[in-house]
Parts: C-alpha cells; sequence; structure tokens
C-alpha cells in the first residue's frame, strides 16, 4: 500500500506485522472489518495483514499433496499466481484447502480460517483483471477482491496519488505489476447482485455484454489495498542465444503484454536490444496527425529500436498498417507492448503480408497459442505456464536456448538436405529419360522402350534408393554453424534451391544422359544388341559416383548404401539374365564403360570444383 513497501530484505519485518495483526485481532474487529461502513485509520499492521490477504485469497491456485511424503504443491493458469502464494506462504499465511465452494487459510498460528466462494470472475485478455467474492465463515461478513493490470484498475479503484509513480518504479526494475483492490459488501448489496448477475446469465441476447455489466457495477468503489510485482526471470543463455539469431540475420520483435517500462527493461537487459542501439517509444498514441508524425521521425532514424504500446499499436495498425510496416520491419528488434493475444497474432499475419518473409513465433502461455498458430512456423515452450503453446506449436522446445539450435543447426541442415535430395530425385528421373530420347531419335522414334520390367523398379529403388537417400546423412560441420552464425545469412538468399539451381540440374541430365547413349553406339558399335546391358550398367555407376560428389562429410550409412548398392547390381546380373549379358563381360567392355562413366562424371566434376575456387561459398572459406 502507500504506507508499506515490501522488498526481499523486508520479508522478516512483513512476517513480524502479520503475526502481530493476528494476534491483535478482535472478534469486534472481525465483524466490523478492515474497510466497514464505520471507517476508522487503520495500523500499518493491518494494511499489512489486508494486502497480504488479499495475495492469498484472489487466485486460481489449488493446492495439492503428495499421497507418499504430503509434500504441498500448486496448481495454477499462470505462475504469477503461484509465485503470489508462495510468498504469502513465506510469511506465515498459506493457502491449506480449495475446492470448488470452500478455500482455507492457514494463519501464522497453524489457525484455518474458512471462506465460502461465492463468485469467481476468471482473468482475461480482455478484461485484463480476476476478481472473487469470498464469504468469512467466522464473521460472515462478504469480501470482493479484485486484481488485475494497472491501466485497468486504476480506473476502477479510488483515486490514488502514489499508484502511477510505484507502477512505473516497479516495472523500470522489470517488474510485471498487479493491482489489488478490496470492498466489503452488505448482505443486500451482494444479494441484489447475485439476482442481477443471474438475470445477466440467463439472457440470450448480449449476454456476455450483460454479465460484464453486472460485474463492473459491482467493481465501483473499490479500495486500493496494495500493488505486486513478480520479476519474470530470463531463462538461461537467453542473451547469447538472442545475439547469436541477430548475428545470423533474424529480426526479432518482441510481443508481450507487460508495461512499456517492464518490457524495456527485459528488452535490455536480454540484449534484444544492443548498448549501441537507441530506443524510440511511441506511446498513448490518440490522434493520427501524432502518429504519422512520430512514425516518420523514427522512419528517419537510424539503427533505432521500436518501442510501442498496444493501443498506439492498434491506433498505427488501424489507420497507417502499410506505414507502420515499412518502418517496423526496417527496424533492428520492435517491442510491442500490453498486447493482447489477438494483437499479437495480427502482428504476425502483417510481417507475412508485408514482407513475404517466413515467420517463427515462439511461446510460452496460453495466450500466446493464435500467435503461434499465425506464423509460417510455431515454436512452443514447455514452461512454467503450461502445454498450451507446446500442443499448439510445430516444434516443441523445453528451453528458449534450444531455438538456436533448431534454426541455426537443424534448419540448416533441413533445408540444404531437402534442396540437394529433392533436385538429385528429379535429375535421377530425367537422366533416364533423356536416354530413352536419345534411343528413340537414334532409331527414327521407335516406340521401344530402352529399359523395362524390373530394370526400371530397380533402378528407382534397390539400385540408387540407399545411396540417394543417404544424402540426408550428409551436414557441416557444427562448430563452424556456432561459431559463425553469419552463415545463416547465406541460406536466406535461397541459393540452395532457386530456379538455377533447378536448371543446372537439368542440364546435369541432359549431358549424362546423352553422353551414356551416344557413347554407347559409337564404343560397342559392334555390340548394339546388348545396348541395354552397356547403358544401364554406365548409368548406375554415373549415379553412384554422382552421389559422391554431392557429398561432404562422409558417414558409415553413406558407405554401406553405396557398397550394398554394387553388390545388388552384381547379384541382380546374374538372377535376371533376361535382361543382362553374361558373356558380354570383359576387359575391353570393362574400359569402355569405364571411358563411358569418366565421360560423363569428370567434365561435370571438374565443373563443380572450377566453381568452388572461383566462387567458394562463406562456409567453405572457413574450413
Amino acid at each position: 500500500s502507500s504506507t508499506v513497501s515490501a522488498e526481499k530484505d523486508t520479508v522478516d519485518d512483513l512476517e513480524e506485522a502479520l503475526k502481530s495483526s493476528f494476534a491483535e485481532k478482535s472478534e469486534s474487529e472481525a465483524q466490523e472489518g478492515v474497510f466497514g461502513k464505520n471507517k476508522r485509520r487503520t495500523s500499518t499492521r493491518k494494511k499489512v495483514r489486508t494486502i497480504i490477504e488479499s495475495l492469498a485469497l484472489c487466485h486460481s491456485v489449488t493446492p495439492t499433496y503428495d499421497e507418499d511424503t504430503e509434500e504441498k504443491a500448486y496448481q495454477a493458469s499462470s505462475p504469477d499466481e503461484v509465485a503470489l502464494v508462495k510468498f504469502t506462504e513465506t510469511l506465515g499465511l498459506s493457502l491449506y484447502e480449495r475446492t470448488l465452494t470452500t478455500l482455507t487459510l492457514e494463519t501464522p498460528f497453524e489457525k484455518l480460517v474458512k471462506y465460502d466462494i461465492l463468485y469467481v470472475f476468471p482473468f482475461s485478455s480482455d478484461t485484463k483483471r480476476m476478481g472473487i467474492i469470498l464469504r468469512e465463515h467466522s464473521s460472515q461478513q462478504i469480501l470482493f477482491y479484485m486484481k488485475g493490470a494497472d491501466v485497468v484498475m486504476a480506473r476502477i479503484v479510488k483515486e490514488s496519488e502514489w499508484l502511477d509513480e510505484e507502477c512505473g518504479n516497479m516495472a523500470r526494475e522489470g517488474l510485471r505489476t498487479l493491482v489489488f483492490g478490496m470492498k466489503v459488501l452488505s448482505e443486500e448489496e451482494y444479494q441484489q447482485f447475485d439476482v442481477d448477475y443471474k438475470k445477466a446469465k440467463a439472457s440470450v441476447v448480449d449476454r456476455d455484454k450483460n454479465v460484464q455489466s453486472v460485474v463492473e457495477g459491482i467493481e465501483m468503489g473499490l479500495e486500493l489495498i496494495g500493488l505486486s510485482g513478480v520479476e519474470d526471470l530470463l531463462q538461461e543463455k537467453v542473451k547469447p542465444t538472442l545475439e547469436m539469431l541477430r548475428n545470423a540475420g533474424i529480426k526479432i520483435w518482441m510481443l508481450t503484454g507487460d508495461k512499456i517500462e517492464t518490457a524495456t527493461n527485459i528488452a535490455i537487459s536480454a540484449r534484444l536490444v544492443s548498448p549501441h542501439q537507441s530506443i524510440f517509444t511511441i506511446s498513448k498514441v490518440e490522434h493520427k496527425r501524432e502518429a504519422l508524425a512520430k512514425l516518420n521521425v523514427f522512419k528517419n532514424k537510424l539503427d533505432a529500436c521500436l518501442v510501442i504500446d498496444g493501443d498506439s499499436l492498434k491506433f498505427c495498425m488501424d489507420h497507417f498498417r502499410d506505414l507502420f510496416a515499412e518502418v517496423a520491419t526496417k527496424a533492428p528488434a520492435v517491442v510491442c507492448c500490453r498486447c493482447s493475444p489477438t494483437q499479437k497474432a495480427d502482428v504476425v499475419l502483417m510481417i507475412k503480408e508485408y514482407t513475404q518473409l517466413q515467420t517463427a513465433a515462439i511461446g510460452d502461455g496460453g495466450n500466446d497459442v493464435s500467435m503461434i498458430q499465425a506464423a509460417d512456423v510455431g515454436i512452443g515452450i514447455v514452461g512454467k505456464e503450461g502445454k498450451q503453446a507446446s500442443l499448439a506449436a510445430d516444434f516443441s522446445i523445453e528451453k528458449f536456448n534450444y531455438v538456436a539450435r533448431l534454426m541455426l543447426w537443424h534448419g540448416r541442415n533441413s533445408y540444404k538436405r531437402s534442396a540437394r535430395l529433392g533436385q538429385f530425385i528429379i535429375h535421377r528421373g530425367l537422366i533416364i529419360s533423356f536416354i530413352q530420347a536419345v534411343f528413340s531419335a537414334l532409331f527414327y522414334f521407335a516406340a521401344i522402350a530402352i529399359y523395362s520390367g524390373w530394370l526400371l523398379v530397380g533402378y528407382a529403388t534397390w539400385y540408387t534408393t540407399g545411396p540417394v537417400f543417404s544424402l540426408v546423412l550428409d551436414s557441416d560441420k557444427e562448430d563452424i554453424v556456432f561459431q559463425y552464425p553469419e552463415l545463416y545469412r547465406e541460406l536466406q538468399k535461397g541459393r540452395a534451391l532457386s530456379f538455377k539451381t533447378f536448371f543446372v540440374w537439368v542440364a546435369k541430365s541432359i549431358y549424362q544422359g546423352g553422353t551414356i547413349m551416344l557413347l554407347a553406339m559409337f564404343l560397342f558399335d559392334q555390340s548394339l544388341s546388348h545396348i541395354v546391358t552397356i547403358t544401364f550398367t554406365a548409368l548406375i555407376f554415373t549415379e553412384l559416383i554422382n552421389v559422391c560428389f554431392e557429398i561432404n562429410n562422409w558417414h558409415f550409412m553413406m558407405v554401406i548404401s553405396q557398397v550394398v548398392a554394387v553388390v545388388i547390381y552384381f547379384i541382380s546380373i546374374y538372377a535376371l539374365p533376361s535382361y543382362f549379358t553374361t558373356d558380354l563381360f570383359s576387359v575391353e567392355f570393362l574400359w569402355k564403360i569405364s571411358v563411358m562413366i569418366a565421360s560423363s562424371t569428370l567434365p561435370v566434376f571438374l565443373v563443380e570444383v572450377l566453381k568452388k575456387r572461383l566462387f567458394p561459398t562463406a562456409y567453405s572459406k572457413l574450413l
């Protein structure tokens, strides 16, 4: 409250004040209440007790007990609520039991105080507050507690001189603030509310609006009893992870429900904002001229991070969506504060629409689900806020620092492997098609298939499947990838899979397919009846050698797949006599086949070597 400030070093004083207050409580005080009609000046001890009781009562926390060890644990939708309940427990006022209709506290003197739960108004992203109506068993006093965001509670509670200042002080320290209010209800007031509330719940038209109107009616006249601040501790390695992602060319936006001061403090401490970067803040914008002026000022700033509150964000997106998207996407980092779940999703959709780039949304709570589902890639973190985000995401991780490995390592491997494998499979189909095309052209376009039956099946399966798909085991060196995250920028250019690379593979297929067929006709002009055995042998070994040329780091499974493919091929020569001619094999056959294979693969290999020498990639320069 205004006369009590609690920090880590004053816990003992709070505990002593709470004990003294319960010790001094008399029967007359229990009936009158702290904020009764015969209001009088309360002591500091009673104020301490009132705010601590509100922390222990106004929540959705349920205590559970282990059957074997009888250890107490707390379950709640928000870790902040658990933190506040645990804090009251350290002071001596603990949550003993909670059912659907009752709530029991244990005082510092191990006395149980029981309350009936009359109504609970859950927290939502729209109302940004949570309330509860209780009836104390001993005094039959009806208490209405409410907590919520300062921007909402400031309009509900009685005017205070210190609320804005203290909220700002806590926010600058990086704390998430909640404002607590309380009201003692008479029996008549409660009965009237009960009738109105049930009537609103039973309404068919505008039910939610009617219910909210009734609740707002009882909220009027709340006494401001205190303010809490919960520190949202960063996970380990958050700072180096964000720095690594930023160096990789990934722009990071922080979408949060915290106040501007809290979010700015977290952004600086997490190194989302570099020390040399300035911060430009847009807040409390209500007019078009003001919004346009601020956006134009920020547009001309160099290397400045943007911090914008929820109301200003909505105003800018409603009236200057394109201009806001233009200036914000050019910023090195953006922090959007006081964002609702819907706003988070809208921001993601705006970035996708304006930049046409891939977006990844990372969240750990239920209010991040809409954002995660709106992004191209959703990443959910399994944390204290539950598994809603991880269940709705494409990828689920346990810690934030795993994002760097997910993107820079697994993302890199996935992209490069998919690009190489996809294009190689296309090449594998094209080369045999061009062999058929050249064969048909040489024989006056006769409707004869050069390969048929088991040869076609074997070519696509046991002869080449193992070696070709072993390419997914190829990878870059892990230490280099993390040591130089800037390598990720090269992948963002999309050079591994483009029209250019596709047509290079097409050209390679045309050259190799044409070379195999034409050299077979030239070198084996006396053995054209054996054209199937000749060309198919050259084709299989050409493909196996092509696979070898594509490998950067060998894996033992790659070697095994190559050996198995060769062994299967030689076995099939004798197992399928109707397709192969075994009496053709001789020294002359071997050297001519070798010439065909070398002619189809060596020029391609030399071109690749020359390309790497003249135009080396950033990764190859580091090897």
